[in-house]
């Protein structure tokens, strides 16, 4: 068999690279040049027959080094550079019809062809995995040096009083403000002293509660440290923040007043939320990429299979249920590969482009949730949108909240419309469910940070809040119009790109 193999190879080694090159321009022609695509399918069947004439792969590393870097370079993920190596079987499947036929079956010899392809993409997928793993471990330091500096450097602030130094009578107006808290809230000292200390505190009665127990607690032990909380600029921006409280000396142990300290901690929370978005994203991606290599592989074989199965049936029922397996793998194909590009990192480098295709991902996506059996889509989508200036995958990511909190609120039974349409100024699109709806209050609050509705353990609170800050990164809005038991509506509108302003 191996005989037989290798002599079919060097006898067809000029034509099979040269069918491996050209099926491999459609799929990777926009990364990767003619020329290089020619190199690595030379070099591979090179490499098989170095494989089969010495019996050891060991002979394939350095081959498998020089077109890591090369793929690594044009930043190919492993279901590109698996679609690769399998466009090797089609290569040489005629010239396994014409030569071996007579003398063994053609099923059996691409079987053994098809083996040697496997454990070549097997030893690349160690190289790869070992050397992400390696970059993972490096990105993991680099992101816990830049938390330590960044701590260090929160206190190093206090000690030097940049922090928001401030003092609050009894009567709880501000009687004292340094230069820190002017830079943190943008009030001046003029602007504030004599001012009421709740405006600092944003509107609602948790922020009412708080003082009255910021107060108590004060009079009560003498001083609050770290409370994490929330407090409001000049501008108006919100702020996370942490605060200590120490109650102002006085002759007669009254309560006179107390003294606090406040510091910005929105940017270390962002640190958090980026390191811990990174591990959860290497992890995912790991995990793609192996259900990629898993399952992409066998089925290519499969499909080749089917292939020459096409081509000998002579029975019209068998030749269709071929067709019907070989549509089923396609679709497949087609979930691993969109399972590999979604748990990507996502991309923060913008384009314009028209939004239509992500809506229709987005939908793709959900539709393989285990829910979605008696849920009907409907959509009605421009056929031609301007251009907007975005970037993909993180609109893709708003598009899919959306759509789960509309496969909630409809508890997997009910209706989904996905609607598209512009001006002159903007592209906008409606998603609505006929599901459970919100009232005023819940309106209100759902773009709200770690806000959710769902049962503990069941929702971050986060899905909505990260999707409104992404829109409004592209400088769009996104809104949301609802009735209890009615259903709810949800709104993007987004400039079209001759009126977009870089933020």
């Amino acid at each position: 068999m191996k005989k037989l193999l290798l002599a079919l190879l060097q006898k067809y080694f000029d034509q099979i690279t040269e069918i491996w090159a050209a099926r491999l321009v459609p799929l990777l022609g926009e990364k990767l040049s003619e020329s290089q695509l020619r190199t690595f399918a030379e070099s591979s069947l090179d490499s098989i027959i170095k494989i089969i004439e010495t019996n050891d792969y060991k002979t394939a590393d350095q081959y498998l080094i020089d077109i890591y870097t090369l793929f690594s370079n044009a930043n190919l993920h492993l279901l590109e550079i698996s679609q690769l190596f399998s466009q090797g079987r089609f290569a040489i499947l005629n010239f396994i019809e014409i030569e071996a036929a007579k003398e063994t079956d053609p099923v059996i010899l691409l079987g053994f062809f098809d083996e040697l392809i496997e454990q070549l993409y097997a030893r690349y997928g160690v190289l790869h995995q070992d050397t992400k793993m390696k970059e993972l471990e490096w990105d993991r330091d680099r992101l816990a040096r830049k938390l330590e500096f960044d701590q260090q450097y929160l206190k190093s602030i206090l000690s030097n009083s940049d922090q928001a130094i401030m003092v609050v009578d009894k009567d709880e107006n501000f009687i004292a403000w340094n230069k820190g808290a002017e830079n943190i809230f943008g009030y001046t000292e003029q602007e504030i002293l004599g001012k009421p200390s709740v405006t600092l505190f944003p509107e609602g009665e948790q922020f009412r509660k708080e003082l009255e127990n910021i107060i108590e607690e004060t009079k009560r032990n003498g001083r609050i440290s770290f409370v994490e909380t929330t407090r409001k600029k000049k501008s108006g921006e919100l702020l996370t923040v942490r605060l200590s409280v120490n109650r102002l000396p006085s002759k007669n142990s009254e309560y006179v007043g107390r003294m606090v300290i406040i510091k910005d901690h929105t940017e270390f929370k962002k640190l958090q939320a980026q390191i811990d978005q990174s591990e959860k994203l290497a992890v995912i991606g790991q995990l793609a990429a192996g259900v990629a290599h898993e399952i992409g592989n066998p089925l290519t074989s499969i499909s080749s299979l089917v292939q020459i199965l096409q081509r000998r049936s002579q029975d019209s029922f068998m030749s269709e249920q071929l067709v019907n397996i070989k549509e089923n793998i396609d679709r497949i194909t087609r979930i691993v590969r969109e399972l590999v590009d979604f748990s990507r990192p996502p991309s923060y480098e913008t384009t314009q482009q028209d939004i239509t295709d992500i809506i229709k991902t987005a939908i793709g996506i959900v539709k393989y949730d285990k829910r979605v059996r008696k849920v009907k889509f409907e959509t009605d989508l421009e056929k031609i949108l301007p251009n907007v200036v975005i970037a993909a995958d993180q609109l893709l990511q708003v598009f899919i909240n959306i759509l789960i909190n509309a496969l909630d609120a409809i508890q997997g039974n009910g209706n989904i419309s996905i609607i598209s349409y512009y001006d002159h100024n903007n592209v906008f699109i409606e998603i609505t469910d006929n599901g459970c709806g919100m009232d005023e209050a819940t309106i209100e609050k759902i773009f709200d940070p770690f806000f959710t509705t769902k049962e503990v353990g069941k929702g971050t609170g986060l899905g909505l809040s990260v999707s409104y800050g992404i829109i409004n990164r592209f400088n769009g809005e996104i809104k949301a119009k609802s009735k209890l038991n009615e259903g709810s509506t949800f709104i993007i509108s987004l400039p079209i790109a001759e009126n977009y302003k870089e933020n």
